[in-house]
């Protein structure tokens, strides 16, 4: 959605708040006392009121959105931005243009809404064929949680990233040509190497019926006995560009894409920030949609 239409759905505090009220009874809001699903809207409070004990629900109460002073329609612009341009923004760039005083506000803001990205797409299993390979980011790090320090570049270090992509071969029954298109991502960065964690992920995020091709690392070990078949190629460029190569255009991309709005990225929040891409990367085709998906995701992630 352009920012013109944007603003123009959207001009006010009002107009915000009315369409993040439905997105919440989409979704259904619960009783924080009895967890009850039925309530009623007490106009004249802005607020929900549980039909069975009377606790009442304000808009924000119970999402990411509690207790934050900013208004609904700076959260909406600000999930406008992140969602509507290609490459995403910084917080500095952010903050500017919504003439906010404080960046630390906006910064935690940005966190909250990657947080709920990666909550709604932890709801989705990835199935069929799913490629698996790791990527190492650069990112800022403290001395305590250094994972791979580099010589001679001080807090800089790098983190191992887990990639999976769904793929889905295709096959032109005419000619008999195979073809191959990414549907779905998932990013995890990593804190080990050991092959525990892998399976964690594997187990948490992949449908049991899925067939796993990645290289032969140790840290792939037991696979087959999680996912239905563990594919195993020695690692070779070909390898790359072929049975490997949407997860490695994943990894150049979003590398490519840290690098030229966020320049440096610390350590602890890198998930944040791979959850944002993975979202916006399989929503690639939702157009002015994304939007509206992002606005039902801080609708519906609790706090």
């Amino acid at each position: 959605m352009s920012l013109i239409k944007l603003l123009q759905r959207f001009p006010d505090e009002e107009s915000c708040k009315q369409d993040f009220k439905n997105k919440r009874e989409k979704e259904g809001v619960i009783c924080k006392k009895c967890s009850g699903t039925s309530h009623y809207w007490l106009k004249y409070k802005n607020q929900w009121q549980c039909k069975s004990c009377s606790f009442r629900t304000t808009l924000k109460s119970g999402t990411i959105m509690e207790d934050s002073k900013m208004s609904i329609f700076k959260w909406y612009m600000a999930m406008a931005f992140m969602t509507d341009l290609k490459k995403g923004v910084s917080a500095k760039e952010l903050q500017r243009q919504l003439g906010h005083k404080r960046y630390y506000s906006i910064w935690c803001l940005m966190h909250k809404i990657r947080k709920a990205m990666g909550s709604r797409d932890a709801k989705y299993s990835l199935k069929g064929e799913v490629e698996l390979d790791e990527g190492y980011y650069t990112v800022c790090t403290s001395e305590k949680d250094k994972i791979k320090t580099k010589q001679g570049r001080g807090s800089i270090a790098v983190q191992n990233v887990a990639v999976l992509a769904e793929s889905t071969p295709l096959e032109d029954i005419e000619t008999g040509k195979k073809t191959t298109k990414s549907r779905y991502y998932k990013m995890k960065a990593l804190t080990t190497h050991k092959s525990e964690e892998i399976q964690q992920i594997i187990a948490n995020d992949l449908d049991n019926k899925c067939i796993v091709f990645s290289d032969k690392s140790t840290s792939y070990t037991n696979l087959e006995e999680i996912i239905e078949m563990h594919c195993v190629e020695i690692s070779t460029e070909q390898t790359a560009k072929t049975t490997l190569k949407w997860v490695h255009t994943a990894i150049g991309n979003s590398k490519r894409n840290f690098l030229g709005v966020y320049h440096q990225i610390k350590g602890k929040y890198l998930q944040n920030y791979l959850n944002e891409f993975c979202y916006k990367l399989n929503r690639r085709y939702f157009g002015y949609r994304i939007f509206e998906r992002a606005t039902l995701a801080v609708a519906s992630t609790i706090r």
